[in-house]
């Protein structure tokens, strides 16, 4: 059964339902991925998106903030969600296909502004979570997976504009690299976009406070595609969407495909 997965920050499902329906239209994913959805589920802007060929949907909703929503096409059964780090947050629900794919979609924390946990409660909360995944991976090896999101990590010297620049700043320190590389690790997790795309500067964030964030292209690569080893053969097609960081009020993050012929 082949397939085409999309994931997206979408910094608020609601405020920004055009767009999701936008990228419906005009790019047909099987599979859409949203995090940073800050709406409670039944909230949720779901008939609009039914209209187009989207009749399943599970989520994790929170009122405001966090969240995370799988759109699909495709029958999808809901099979659970974890509470990393006991944060009480909506960062994580999995969901397994007709074929036995099980897709997980997180939104991992984006750490505050300090990196040093001893400073910042927030950045601690971010290495727990990556730690609890890792040990989860260690412990229920998966497999037939994808795990796709916002992990909130630009691990490479080129998922980032300046890797030297960048060393210490959040969400491109070596702690938080050692973490993210940690947990994939631990679910012999493959990068499907990078294996795709092996080579070259790419992103999939850019920030709102650049005057004109194409042009200054200060970008990092904080969103990911990973799949299991028995399926990650099976994924092609990876591309970032990049145009839609340049939509009328968009999302900060640009859309990240992948296809796989399962």
């Amino acid at each position: 059964m082949p397939f085409t997965l999309a994931t997206w920050n979408i910094n608020s499902v609601r405020l920004r339902e055009p767009l999701v329906q936008k990228l419906l239209r005009e790019e047909g994913p099987d599979i859409l991925c949203l995090q940073e959805c800050k709406s409670p589920v039944q909230k949720i802007p779901t008939d609009g998106f039914r209209d187009l060929g989207y009749p399943y949907m599970i989520a994790r909703g929170q009122k405001g903030y966090n969240g995370v929503a799988i759109l699909s096409r495709l029958p999808i059964s809901d099979i659970g969600d974890r509470d990393f780090a006991a944060l009480g947050h909506a960062r994580h629900i999995a969901g397994q296909l007709e074929n036995g794919v099980v897709i997980h979609n997180f939104y991992v924390p984006a750490g505050g502004d300090k990196p040093d946990r001893e400073i910042n409660e927030k950045f601690g909360q971010k290495l727990d979570y990556l730690t609890e995944m890792r040990d989860w991976f260690h412990t229920e090896r998966p497999e037939k997976s994808i795990l796709v999101g916002d992990l909130n990590i630009a691990p490479r010297e080129d998922d980032v504009w300046s890797h030297k620049q960048l060393l210490k700043v959040v969400s491109h320190t070596p702690i938080e690299v050692e973490h993210l590389g940690q947990a994939q690790e631990a679910g012999g997790w493959v990068d499907v976009t990078r294996r795709d795309i092996p080579d070259g500067q790419l992103y999939s964030w850019w920030s709102y406070r650049a005057r004109d964030w194409d042009a200054a292209d200060k970008g990092r690569r904080l969103d990911h595609v990973w799949a299991t080893p028995d399926i990650a053969n099976a994924g092609h097609s990876s591309r970032i969407l990049r145009a839609a960081r340049g939509w009328d009020q968009p999302s900060d993050h640009a859309p990240v495909f992948a296809s796989f012929d399962l």
